[in-house]
C-alpha cells in the first residue's frame, strides 16, 4: 500500500469599509482601496434594478468617478442591471448574463466584478464570480440593512434551484465590502425594518448587551433614525465577521449558529412564493424558536415575551398563514423545512435554540408536537395583531 497525505491552509483577508456617498468624487475610499495594487483595477458592475431606479444618477456617478481616477480604475462596459430580490436567484438568466459579460469584456482572475444591491443580488453575483475562471475577484456594495449587517459581509454565495433556497452555491469571500449608508435612505419601510431581525438574531444567541441596546433604540429604529441604524449595522457586521473567523466559515460541520430561526424562515419564504421578505420570515422564525424554547422549559415566559415584544415594537408581524399550512396528511408543511435544513448541511440535524437572552444552545432533534404547539401559540397571540 502507498499513500500520500496533504494538508494546507489558505489565508483569506477582506475589509468592510463604512462610508457614505461612495461614488462622490471627493470620497476617495473606493479608489484608495485599489491603490494598494500594482496596476489599474479593471471593474465590471452589476446593479440591482431597484437600486438603479431609486438612484437614477448612480451609473453617471460611477462613470464620472472612474474618469476622475482613471490612473487607478478602468470601467468595463456599461453596468449590467439585474432584477432585485429572489427573482435574481430564481431566474437563471441573470447568472448567465454575468457569465457572458466575463467573456465579452475579457474579465479575468485579476479583474473585479462589483455588485451593488440587496443580499439576493450579491449572492447571485458572488456565485457568478466564484465559478468564472474558478474565481474572479468580487466586490460587494450592499444596499439594504439586511445585506449590510449580515449576508453582504459573509462568505456565502448562491442561487435557488429545485424549489429550494440557495441549493446551488459556493463559499468565496469577497475582496472587499463597501457599506454606503446613503443607499439606506431610499429603502421602503419593509426593507428598512427587515434587516433588523438579523441583528436581533445575533444578539439573542451571542450578546445580551447588544440585545439590550436594540431594545433601548427600538423606537428610534422604527422611526428610521440613521445614527441608531448605523450603530446597529456596525455592531451586527462586527459580530458576524467575528463568528466567521472563529470556527467553521465554510460550514464543513453541521453547526450553523447564525441560522437561528432560519430553518422555518427559509420554508416560509418558499411557501409564500417569496411574498414574505427574508428578514420578515426570520423574525417569525425566531419567534417560533423562542416560543419553542419557552415551551421546552429552556427560557422563562418573561424572556420569551421580551423577544416578541421587541419585534412588535420594531413593527414586525409575528404570524403569517403559511406557517400553519398543512399537507394532505394534515402535517405542517413548515416541519419539512427541518428535513431540508438537515439535507442542506448534511449529517446530524443541528438547530440553535435559546438557553437565555444572549446565549444560544444547539440541539439535535425537534419535537414535532411542540413545534405544532408553538405555531398554535403564535397564531393565537399574533394572527390578529
Amino acid at each position: 500500500m502507498k499513500e500520500i497525505n496533504q494538508s494546507f491552509k489558505v489565508q483569506f483577508d477582506y475589509k468592510v469599509i463604512f462610508t457614505e456617498k461612495l461614488f462622490q468624487i471627493s470620497n476617495t475610499c473606493f479608489v484608495d482601496y485599489f491603490k494598494q495594487f500594482d496596476k489599474a483595477a479593471r471593474v465590471y458592475f452589476v446593479i440591482d434594478e431597484g437600486v438603479s431606479e431609486a438612484h437614477p444618477e448612480l451609473i453617471n456617478e460611477i462613470s464620472s468617478y472612474f474618469s476622475q481616477y482613471s490612473n487607478d480604475l478602468e470601467l468595463l462596459g456599461e453596468p449590467l442591471i439585474v432584477a432585485g430580490g429572489e427573482d435574481s436567484k430564481n431566474d437563471r438568466s441573470h447568472l448567465d448574463n454575468i457569465l457572458k459579460a466575463t467573456d465579452t469584456f475579457k474579465i479575468d482572475r485579476h479583474s473585479y466584478i462589483a455588485a451593488i444591491g440587496g443580499g439576493a443580488v450579491l449572492d447571485m453575483a458572488g456565485f457568478a464570480t466564484a465559478i468564472s475562471h474558478r474565481g474572479i475577484r468580487h466586490i460587494r456594495i450592499p444596499t439594504t440593512v439586511l445585506s449590510q449587517n449580515d449576508s453582504g459581509v459573509g462568505v456565502k454565495n448562491g442561487i435557488n434551484s429545485f424549489g429550494k433556497k440557495n441549493y446551488l452555491g459556493s463559499f468565496a469571500p469577497p475582496k472587499a465590502v463597501f457599506n454606503d449608508s446613503t443607499f439606506l435612505t431610499t429603502l421602503d419601510d419593509r426593507d428598512w425594518r427587515s434587516g433588523i431581525s438579523e441583528a436581533v438574531k445575533v444578539a439573542l444567541i451571542k450578546d445580551e448587551v447588544f440585545f439590550r441596546k436594540i431594545q433601548q433604540d427600538a423606537s428610534k429604529l422604527a422611526e428610521r433614525d440613521m445614527a441608531s441604524m448605523d450603530d446597529l449595522i456596525f455592531r451586527c457586521a462586527e459580530m458576524h465577521m467575528d463568528h466567521i473567523a472563529g470556527g467553521d466559515p465554510f460550514e464543513m460541520g453541521s453547526s450553523r449558529p447564525l441560522d437561528f430561526g432560519h430553518w422555518a424562515a427559509h420554508k416560509m419564504e418558499q411557501l409564500s412564493n417569496y411574498e414574505i421578505r427574508h428578514g420578515e420570515a426570520v423574525a417569525i422564525g425566531i419567534a417560533l424558536d423562542v416560543t419553542y424554547s419557552y415551551l421546552q422549559g429552556r427560557i422563562t415566559e418573561s424572556e420569551c415575551k421580551e423577544v416578541t415584544d421587541l419585534f412588535k415594537d420594531l413593527g414586525f408581524k409575528l404570524y403569517h398563514p403559511v406557517i400553519a399550512e398543512t399537507d394532505a396528511d394534515g402535517e405542517l408543511k413548515i416541519i419539512k423545512g427541518l428535513k431540508e435544513f438537515q439535507e442542506h448541511l448534511g449529517g446530524e440535524l443541528t438547530i440553535m435554540l435559546l438557553e437565555k437572552l444572549g446565549k444560544g444552545v444547539e440541539v439535535h432533534e425537534m419535537d414535532d408536537s411542540l413545534i405544532k404547539e408553538s405555531v398554535k401559540k403564535l397564531e393565537e397571540i399574533y394572527s390578529l395583531a
